[in-house]
């Protein structure tokens, strides 16, 4: 029988090949799986049962979550794995096990793993007067100021993921119209919009670059202590120490990150009026379960449409 260890290997190129799934994807998977086969110590396909997977369970279960910024001493302590990240553990393990029987392989059956139930997902987000105060931070004419109003703004304005802005490049922004496509999650294709604001940001810094760099968003310090050129495009974490910085210059006492706008984004059209499936298609949701979790927002407009319309003759 084959080992476990090759027939990960096998799984993790039809993830990527055959199933078109991102390297991140692919690597979140196999960090998974190898946690699972290294805890139980998991040698061929038979080895995983019920007994090693309910003791897998239980000690993810235990583990201390992940060091935040936010957090330290003892209430770092008191947290826990939280229940979303075990369940992409449990995931990667269904999923590696659907793929066994697609090659004839005996193993645990796929359906007798159940996810943990979880409260949901809070969104971290901001007043509408907080989200003023952000954007309007960046409010100097030199380049740095001018490039983080247009990242500020294009994140408002089209609901773009970190890693979707970031892997941008100047071509990809067409400013003789209000739209672009953007590649996301899964290689999927998905166009985007661009808000007056957003667009006049973009125009005014591009007019201020004066290399010719392919990204859109790029490094303003090119050298670092040792002397060496770094990566021209601005990385994920560059975007994410800006929108913090922006955010505790403008008095916000909660978390902000690039995150926080995606959610302003769908939340403000919801509130506004747009249906779901439209905010669906322009987050880049596979699934409309996935943008669910805004409705809950809206939901005090309820009270007032009860209010306006329940009852009228006895009012």
């Amino acid at each position: 029988m084959a080992d476990v260890k090759d027939l990960k290997q096998q799984f993790l190129e039809y993830l990527e090949i055959e199933k078109g799934r991102s390297l991140k994807t692919v690597e979140n998977y196999d960090r998974y799986l190898s946690r699972f086969f290294n805890h139980s110590h998991i040698a061929k396909p038979a080895d995983i049962n019920d007994d090693k997977l309910r003791e897998f369970r239980l000690w993810l279960n235990r583990q201390p979550a992940s060091p935040s910024a936010s957090l330290d001493g003892p209430a770092l302590r008191n947290l826990t794995l939280k229940k979303n990240t075990q369940n992409y553990h449990l995931i990667a393990i269904r999923t590696f096990l659907k793929y066994l029987i697609k090659r004839n392989i005996d193993s645990l059956a796929p359906e007798k793993i159940e996810l943990a139930k979880t409260s949901g997902r809070d969104l971290d987000l901001i007043t509408s007067k907080e989200l003023d105060r952000l954007l309007s931070g960046p409010n100097g004419s030199d380049d740095k100021n001018l490039r983080d109003k247009a990242i500020l703004e294009l994140f408002f304005s089209t609901g773009l993921r970190v890693s979707e802005l970031c892997g941008l490049n100047i071509d990809n922004v067409d400013l003789t119209r209000d739209e672009f496509s953007v590649r996301g999650k899964g290689e999927k294709v998905r166009l985007v919009f661009l808000s007056p604001q957003a667009k006049a940001a973009i125009k005014t810094y591009l007019a201020k670059r004066k290399d010719m760099e392919e990204p859109l968003f790029v490094n303003l310090s090119r050298n670092n202590k040792a002397g060496e050129v770094k990566e021209t495009r601005l990385t994920p974490r560059s975007v994410e120490r800006m929108v913090k910085l922006y955010a505790t210059k403008a008095g916000i006492s909660r978390q902000v990150t690039p995150h926080t706008l995606r959610h302003l984004f769908a939340t403000d059209l919801l509130q506004n009026g747009a249906d779901i499936r439209s905010v669906q298609m322009m987050l880049g949701h596979s699934s409309v379960s996935t943008t669910q979790i805004y409705t809950h927002v809206t939901d005090r407009q309820l009270k007032e449409i009860h209010k306006n319309f329940h009852d009228t003759k006895h009012k």
